[in-house]
């Protein structure tokens, strides 16, 4: 599944007071009628408030919610994949931005630079996070997207929040319905890929890392490839920003959480993109699955395409997002 805006704002009220004690005057009240009238009037009027651009929410748990917030319009909200962050949505937010849309971007519980909490690392705090957040701002008519894990994320948003405040839904290379091979789901992987990601996990997370974005993440493994080193080192950077017990824990979320029920749920118009050379989410399992469980989904099959789709066919997916949006 690394902005900052500088802002000037006014001094507050009360250190205002403070710097007019300091010269001996108590306050306005104390200065003669024609005078504070003066002043009153010399005095600039206030600004209304600047919206920044990048800011957090602190949840119900006491956990601080990283966000960026970009552009004006239709509000879009972008959940990211594990072990990754907002920034790994940037090609698509700047894109949306550009185009006459509000885009948020959040940084999951645990990874970039929210909160690292010991606990709650699963799908129904990630999706109660991500329901506080479009309530703290108040989003309405909100398209929600979600990129692999992300995708979980918003599936699980729909099953316990519903769909009130939502307009349109998109899954990009995402986990649902069921990543983990069980009797009922015989397409999903084996446990053992999943204990491997975390014993490579404890043995060496870094290294992790870049074996799975220089290998299978963006198919720099397969013959030919032109492989990016930019995309690599990104990746490594965004993992490593994650905390440790939380990308750890994660993997059980993503990987066991069964979002059959959330995805019957979805009664808005779905976009479902996924390539068919994915290696870390096959797409028999997840995008044509979802497919099937999602009324009126439109499935994007992108051929030879990786998991990392977002990065190695942006333009492609800046466009079909935008198209999707618009239509």
């Amino acid at each position: 599944m690394t902005d900052s805006i500088p802002q000037t704002e006014d001094r507050p009220a009360s250190r205002r007071g403070l710097l007019i004690a300091g010269t001996g005057i108590a306050g306005a009240a104390a200065l003669p009628a024609a005078d504070a009238a003066a002043q009153s009037a010399a005095r600039p009027a206030a600004r209304p408030p600047v919206r920044r651009g990048v800011s957090s929410i602190t949840t119900r748990d006491g956990v601080e919610i990283h966000y960026k917030d970009w552009g004006r319009g239709q509000p879009v909200v972008l959940s990211h994949g594990w072990p990754l962050n907002a920034d790994s949505w940037e090609a698509q937010a700047f894109h949306l931005a550009n185009n006459g849309f509000r885009v948020i971007a959040h940084d999951r519980r645990g990874h970039g630079r929210s909160s690292q909490p010991w606990d709650g690392n699963d799908m129904d705090h990630y999706a109660d996070d991500l329901a506080q957040l479009i309530e703290a701002l108040d989003l309405r008519n909100v398209a929600l997207f979600g990129f692999s894990t992300g995708g979980g994320e918003i599936a699980r948003y729909v099953g316990r929040h519903g769909t009130r405040r939502v307009a349109k839904l998109g899954l990009i290379s995402a986990v649902p319905p069921l990543m983990l091979k069980t009797a009922a789901n015989p397409g999903g992987l084996p446990i053992e890929v999943f204990d491997g990601l975390r014993a490579g996990s404890i043995a060496d997370r870094s290294k992790l890392y870049r074996d799975i974005a220089s290998g299978p993440f963006f198919g720099f493994n397969r013959p030919g490839a032109q492989v990016s080193q930019g995309m690599i080192d990104s990746f490594w950077l965004q993992g490593m920003m994650a905390g440790h017990k939380n990308a750890y824990d994660s993997i059980k979320a993503f990987s066991e959480t069964d979002f059959t029920e959330d995805l019957k749920k979805f009664d808005k118009p779905t976009l479902i993109v996924h390539g068919d050379d994915d290696q870390i989410v096959p797409i028999d399992a997840a995008g044509r699955a979802s497919a099937r469980l999602v009324p009126h989904a439109t499935l994007k099959v992108y051929a030879g395409a990786p998991h990392g789709l977002a990065d190695t066919h942006k333009q492609r997916l800046n466009d079909d997002m935008l198209a999707f949006l618009r239509g």
